[in-house]
């Protein structure tokens, strides 16, 4: 088994999605992508930009040649989309082959019409090779009954967890659970994984509670002494809080705890936290935006040896 993690925000996009390539299958979990549309009134830099269609073209890459597709829940990060912006992964950039491939769908229960028309999209590309899979299994997959999106009862939910194990080694990839339920992190426990990705907590937002921080603190604990290798992303690295708190979480346990450029060997990239930085040293031409989606400017102007180095963190 070997995992290769496509995106995420310590690589500098909004994105959980990562390849699992096995002797005869090759899982791609969660195709899907986005900059955060608007950050202190700033909409995503053109480094930012370049950034992602990198990331974007590396998962059509991984689409390419895979054997099968998984959609924990449908947020636009997660997901191609048939509305989706300049900054998403768009239905129609998809690779035909890959509209014919199994695809591990979540159940779209959710009283939002947006999320049941993103699942009805789907369902449209993909037909009866959408497979609602909740509480199934197939060779060496597993999924998850529905667990919290983030907190017990959050507005925000419900999201899949998937389980692949191979060769015996497991890997559980835990997507938006935010570490905030208890339950999601006992059913991960429950799977006896070797190498767990999770979306940890939103530190970043004033809203999460004590009580909330120290739930998601005790249940890093409780994964990192349980699991040999646990990496923690996504909403957690939106700002340098996460790295800190990362750390802290390594030294209580007494072992590193990743985040995914660190797993991955490549620089951080914490874009959405540099926003405002990189529109101070690099200024951005006022309509660039609106030129850029309808291809009318490009972002080569701003990616080159110089600026990269505004992207390591």
């Amino acid at each position: 088994m070997h995992l290769t993690i496509i995106g995420a925000e310590s690589l500098g996009v909004r994105s959980l999605c990562c390849l699992i390539t096995l002797s005869d299958r090759r899982i791609v979990i969660d195709p899907g992508i986005s900059l955060g549309y608007s950050r202190h009134g700033l909409m995503p830099h053109p480094l930012q930009v370049a950034v992602g269609r990198t990331i974007r073209k590396r998962i059509v890459n991984a689409l390419a040649t895979a054997t099968d597709i998984v959609f924990s829940h449908f947020h636009g990060d997660h997901i191609p989309l048939a509305d989706a912006n300049p900054y998403q992964l768009s239905i129609e950039d998809l690779p035909k082959r890959a509209r014919k491939l199994p695809c591990w769908s979540k159940l779209e229960e959710s009283p939002s019409a947006e999320m049941r028309r993103r699942f009805m999209d789907l369902t449209k590309v993909f037909g009866g090779n959408l497979r609602v899979a909740e509480g199934a299994s197939e060779g060496p997959l597993a999924f998850s009954r529905a667990v919290s999106h983030g907190a017990p009862q959050s507005r925000l939910g419900t999201v899949m967890m998937t389980r692949v194990e191979s060769g015996g080694r497991v890997f559980v990839h835990a997507s938006d659970i935010q570490l905030l339920d208890d339950c999601a992190v006992d059913r991960i426990l429950a799977w006896h994984p070797t190498v767990v990705l999770a979306a940890g907590p939103p530190l970043y937002l004033a809203r999460l509670g004590e009580a909330s921080r120290k739930r998601a603190w005790n249940n890093a604990i409780r994964l990192a002494q349980n699991v040999h290798v646990v990496i923690l992303d996504h909403h957690v690295m939106r700002n340098a809080q996460g790295v800190e708190w990362l750390n802290k979480v390594s030294a209580a346990v007494g072992k590193r705890v990743y985040c995914v450029a660190d797993f991955m060997g490549r620089p951080k990239r914490l874009l959405e936290m540099k926003r405002t930085q990189l529109y101070a040293e690099m200024p951005v031409p006022s309509g660039w935006h609106a030129r850029y989606a309808v291809g009318e400017t490009s972002i080569q102007a701003y990616f080159d040896p110089e600026s990269v180095k505004l992207l390591h963190c």
